[in-house]
Parts: structure tokens; C-alpha cells; sequence
């Protein structure tokens, strides 16, 4: 999901003009009155005045401090609410006390201004006191700089949501249709495959007659069912479970052991259909060779909320391959599918480790 230099452009713009306006307006809701006394002949002439607050800027930074943080960082880390009012708790109790210290005490006035006559009093200093009858208005400002993180936040995250929607309903549609081009009329399959398991039958031959249910079922489910959002996890548990018993036919030998773990009882959860099946083709791909030991295992479990799948192979992804077995789903492709599927919500990490290949999915169902 990548944007254009003009779109950060404007972003940065309207960011820099939001502040500015913050700042003037912080300026013009802080500023103090006050009487500036002068002598007109023999009158004194009392004129009311206001004195913009000088550390401004500093709330400034403070404010820009408290809107970033939370919005980039914090809101993503927490929704609890007692870690959000502690930051903005802090926030603006280090403001109040860097400008505590800076302000000058209570009843300081301000040089005498150039043109004053002696004897008049001077416009006052900006104080403690006047620091603290500012806190009603700062504590507002806070209160509502972080309102406008929590909008920023939740606004940008519906946004990058319902683009990553259609990114995955485009992703799709593309690929429904590249399986479409690659198919021969499917009810021309079905049918064929049907006749042959009445053959199978007929002849007696029903481990045969199995493996052509087998297959059908398979290719049932890979038109009809995939096409959904989500399945139950026992649909893809069985489908996993046919294809382990279509591949052990094509390597009929005791060197070639295939194991696949699952709970018992499988909880009743749904998730996107033909998700670990490229794994399993990688596995049989890169995980046998002929005349050598493999060993392939695959696992899933699911532990607080957690749906956890790996797969571990002997690796012999060195050895050359056959032209028609090159090819194939990669992990690139399907941690791009994982992303429009589950954005921050997986976990994915492959790789050899002393001629094995692991691979382990974790899934947040929550």
C-alpha cells in the first residue's frame, strides 16, 4: 500500500497548518490583561493592555509531543484507558513544571518600558500565579489535543482497513480468475471423475474408488468452497488430510514418512479457506527426493485464541528439479495473501535449520 509523494506533501502541509493555527490560538486563549499607567500633562492616564503568554511555544511542543505519541504509538500499543490518561497525565504535569520554572514569582513587574515616566507603575511580569490561574484553559487544550490524536488514529486505521478490504478483494478476483483460465470445465471433471469411481467399483477395486472420491472431493472444494471469505477449520483439516493421502500415492516408499497433528475435538472456528495447503506443496516439492529419507510434519493447534500451524521438512531444496515440477506458490505470494487476510494479526517465519525446513504460522482469531 503505497502513496504518493503529493499525498505526504499534503499531509505535511495541513499538519503544518494545524499547528500553527494551535499555536496562535494558545497564544490569543492565554494572553493576560493588564493596565499600563501614563502621564497625559498633568493626568495620568490608565490604557488596558494584554500581554501574550510567553512560553507558548513551549506548550507547543509539548502538545505536538502528546498528539504524535499517541497517535503513532501509543494508540497501537494500548486501549486501555489508564495507560492513555497517564500519559496525558504527564504530559502536562512536566509542562506545568518546566514553565514553573521558568516564570518569574509572584508580584515581579516588567522593565520599565522606554518613554514611561518614574513614579508609574510598569506593566506586570508573567508569574507563577498567572501560570497557575492558566491551568483550567491548558488542561482543556490537553484534554482536547488528545481527543483530536484518538480521532486522527481511528479515522487514519478505518481508512488503511477498508483499503486493505479492497486490496484483497481485487488480490481475489485475480486470482479466481487466473484459476478459472487454467480449468477445464468442471462439470466435465466431476463427471469423468464419477465414472471412473463407478468403474473402480465395479471392477472391485475399491482403494481405487477411494482415491477418485478422494480427488473429486478435493476439486469440489477447491472451486466451490474456497471461494468463500471463511470456512470451518475441520473443512481445511480434512482437505489437508486428502491431499497428504493423494501425495503419499505418487511416493509409495518407506522412505517417506508424513505425519499431520491436530486436536481431537477441532474447535468450532472459521478461517480463510486454502490457507496452509501451499505449504504442504513446498513440503512434498522441496522436502523429498528419490532414494533419500524425508520426513514431513505437519501440526496445528490453536491456545488462547491463537491458531498456531507449522510445518517442518528435511530440506533438499539443492537438488535440481524437473522442468515440470518448477514453479509453484511461493512464500512471497502467500505472505502477501497473509497480509490482505489478517493485517497485524499473523505471524509468519520460514527457514532451514541444520537441513530442515520450518515453517510457523500464528493466526490471532480474536
Amino acid at each position: 500500500m503505497r502513496r504518493s509523494k503529493t499525498s505526504y506533501l499534503i499531509e505535511f502541509v495541513t499538519h503544518a497548518l494545524f499547528w500553527l493555527v494551535v499555536y496562535y490560538a494558545l497564544k490569543e486563549l492565554t494572553a493576560n490583561a493588564f493596565q499600563l499607567f501614563s502621564r497625559d500633562r498633568d493626568n495620568v492616564v490608565s490604557q488596558d493592555g494584554r500581554m501574550p503568554f510567553p512560553y507558548a511555544w513551549i506548550v507547543l511542543v509539548f502538545l505536538m509531543v502528546l498528539f504524535y505519541s499517541a497517535s503513532f504509538w501509543l494508540f497501537r500499543k494500548t486501549r486501555g484507558v489508564g495507560w492513555l490518561a497517564s500519559w496525558l497525565v504527564l504530559g502536562y504535569v512536566l509542562n506545568y513544571w518546566i514553565i514553573w520554572l521558568l516564570a518569574a514569582p509572584a508580584g515581579a513587574v516588567m522593565a520599565v518600558p522606554k518613554g514611561l515616566l518614574p513614579g508609574l507603575p510598569p506593566p506586570p511580569a508573567f508569574t507563577t500565579e498567572n501560570w497557575r490561574n492558566l491551568q483550567p484553559i491548558l488542561a482543556l487544550i490537553f484534554l482536547l489535543i488528545m481527543g483530536i490524536a484518538a480521532a486522527y488514529y481511528y479515522i487514519g486505521e478505518s481508512i488503511r482497513k477498508e483499503l486493505l478490504r479492497r486490496q484483497a478483494e481485487a488480490y481475489q478476483a485475480i486470482t479466481e480468475l487466473k484459476f478459472l483460465r487454467s480449468q477445464v470445465n468442471p462439470h466435465f471433471l466431476f463427471n469423468t471423475l464419477n465414472n471412473l469411481f463407478s468403474m473402480a467399483q465395479k471392477d472391485g477395486n475399491e482403494q481405487l474408488a477411494d482415491k477418485i472420491a478422494q480427488l473429486s472431493g478435493m476439486m469440489r472444494y477447491m472451486l466451490y468452497n474456497s471461494n468463500t471469505e471463511r470456512v470451518p477449520l475441520v473443512q481445511e483439516i480434512h482437505y489437508l488430510e486428502d491431499c497428504i493421502a493423494l501425495y503419499e500415492l505418487r511416493f509409495v516408499s518407506d522412505l517417506v514418512e508424513v505425519n499431520f497433528y491436530y486436536p481431537e475435538l477441532v474447535p468450532n472456528v472459521e478461517i480463510a479457506p486454502m490457507l496452509f495447503i501451499p505449504f504442504l506443496e513446498n513440503a512434498f516439492k522441496h522436502g523429498v527426493a528419490p532414494g533419500q529419507p524425508s520426513r514431513i510434519s505437519l501440526a496445528l493447534s490453536i491456545a488462547q485464541n491463537k491458531l498456531i500451524f507449522s510445518c517442518d521438512n528435511t530440506d533438499y531444496s539443492h537438488i535440481e528439479k524437473p522442468a515440470a515440477e518448477k514453479g509453484g506458490i511461493g512464500l512471497e505470494n502467500i505472505s502477501r495473501r497473509l497480509e490482505l487476510l489478517y493485517p497485524g494479526k499473523h505471524q509468519l517465519s520460514a527457514g532451514a535449520e541444520y537441513s530442515i525446513y520450518r515453517v510457523n504460522l500464528q493466526i490471532d482469531l480474536s
